[in-house]
């Protein structure tokens, strides 16, 4: 099991790494919920930033909270 989350943890850095580039992208987050926005990922720390200037909102969030990216 603690390949899986290895794997999981992996395939989520790289896709943050990617989508630092993107313009807007989309979190999934393992407590259900769903936000879009511009990202800040720090890979060395783990965590990162979701910034959403219309709904003037940000959030900070850990790699192990989510369960998906998209872009």
């Amino acid at each position: 099991m603690k390949t899986k989350v290895t794997n999981d943890s992996q395939r989520l850095y790289d896709l943050l790494l990617g989508a630092r580039t993107a313009d807007k992208v989309t979190l999934y987050f393992r407590d259900g919920r769903v936000l879009n926005g511009s990202l800040i990922f720090n890979p060395f720390k783990g965590t990162g930033r979701l910034i959403n200037i219309d709904q003037e909102m940000s959030l900070d969030f850990a790699v192990d909270q989510l369960r998906e990216v998209k872009f």
